[in-house]
């Protein structure tokens, strides 16, 4: 069972997307995982032939239980390292169904025992449920009453319960074990937003570039020159990655929040960093992110300009020692060379672990950050 985040300690097995003697090569999807986010698509790190699947589907399972074992060039490794969970004691039967169709069928009040699922080995999935609601499908009975003294918790579970708990449990992580430096400066983006009209002109709407893509940008050109701030803290040290990998956090309709990642940011064009910002979003609401999105984001970009804040101070997600938050492009009063006048000012924060780096440090990447938005041209 693969880690997909610092607030998670369990999944659930979901489906396999292959059998017993299946060839399979590094990137495949393998198999879908459950968690209380959402149900993500996991993918194999090794390239083998699959020797045998030891979890079924519906088995919820500890983080690093094997799943599955592959033979690799004559030898036998597991898709996960770790402790197999014991099987439930006796044959007592049960329902077999993806987290998120366990959370909408209880947020829509359907008795999942009344519906036959259609994925594989019969477990149900969100389509199944979305199909039992429009077919009429009961409720489940209601438990006995409770008696008088006893003080239920009031009103139905939310979908977005298990998500609050998992954010609830990394957000403590994060402000337990990292000690957080913050800071700011303002962004005078008039060359940027010219720079986006002309860009933009004769595009449709649907191909247009967003100011989020130059952020973007800006930001995977600034860590390429300050890499301290891109990578992790581990085993008492800071490791630095190679590759940006932006994670993007996005709200989910039904509540909660999610931080997949732009893979390879520092390779990509503006275009291709719009492209997939928006595949990603889609994505993410749906429920069909890739494990690798949720696994090898090395900062996090948060964005909130959109609902008109205008400083985002945000809490570092680990085991990453940097966030970088934008706030909303507003019109101020902004003197330059002794001249007054009215220009598009963006508040840019950086959260960083002071284990990994110094405000000198993080002063420099803001200051390329400014730097590269005065030059939008060239990103």
């Amino acid at each position: 069972m693969p880690s997909l985040g610092a607030d998670m300690t369990e999944g659930t097995l979901v489906q396999w997307n292959v059998k017993p003697g299946d060839s399979v090569k590094r990137g495949d999807i393998i198999a879908v995982v459950g968690t209380e986010k959402a149900d993500i698509e996991v993918e194999v790190y090794q390239t083998g032939m699959v020797e045998k699947l030891i979890a079924q589907p519906g088995d919820k399972l500890p983080v690093g239980a094997p799943l599955a074992l592959i033979r690799i060039e004559g030898k036998v490794s597991t898709v996960a390292e770790g402790p197999a969970a014991k099987p439930a004691p006796g044959p007592t039967p049960r329902v077999h169904a993806s987290p998120m169709a366990r959370k909408l069928a209880q947020e829509l009040g359907i008795d999942l025992a009344q519906i036959r699922g259609t994925g594989p080995a019969g477990v149900i999935e969100r389509h199944d449920v979305e199909a039992a609601k429009a077919a009429g499908v009961p409720s489940p009975p209601s438990p006995p009453t409770a008696p008088a003294e006893t003080h239920a918790p009031s009103g139905p579970l939310r979908a977005a319960d298990g998500m609050r708990h998992a954010i609830a449990l990394a957000m403590a992580r994060s402000n337990r074990e990292i000690p957080h430096y913050y800071l700011s400066t303002q962004i005078d983006m008039s060359k940027s937003l010219r720079w986006l009209e002309t860009f933009n002109q004769g595009r449709t709407i649907e191909n247009r570039l967003l100011p989020a893509a130059l952020l973007l940008k800006a930001t995977a050109r600034g860590l390429v020159q300050v890499p301290e701030l891109n990578g992790f803290w581990i085993d008492d040290q800071l490791k630095i990655s190679s590759e940006v990998h932006l994670g993007v956090a996005i709200s989910l309709r039904g509540g909660g929040l999610m931080i997949p990642a732009i893979l390879s940011a520092q390779a990509k064009s503006v275009e291709e960093l719009m492209a997939a910002l928006g595949d990603l979003i889609t994505r993410a609401r749906a429920g069909r992110l890739r494990s690798s999105e949720i696994t090898e984001g090395t900062i996090t970009v948060t964005n909130l300009g959109d609902l008109g804040v205008e400083t985002v101070y945000g809490v570092i997600y680990p085991p990453q020692v940097a966030l970088v938050g934008f706030g909303k492009i507003m019109e101020r009063p902004w003197a330059e060379q002794g001249m007054l006048g009215v220009k598009p000012l963006l508040t840019a924060t950086l959260a960083a672990d002071h284990r990994a780096t110094d405000g000198h440090r993080g002063a420099q990447f803001l200051q390329a950050l400014d730097h590269l938005l005065q030059e939008p041209e060239k990103l």
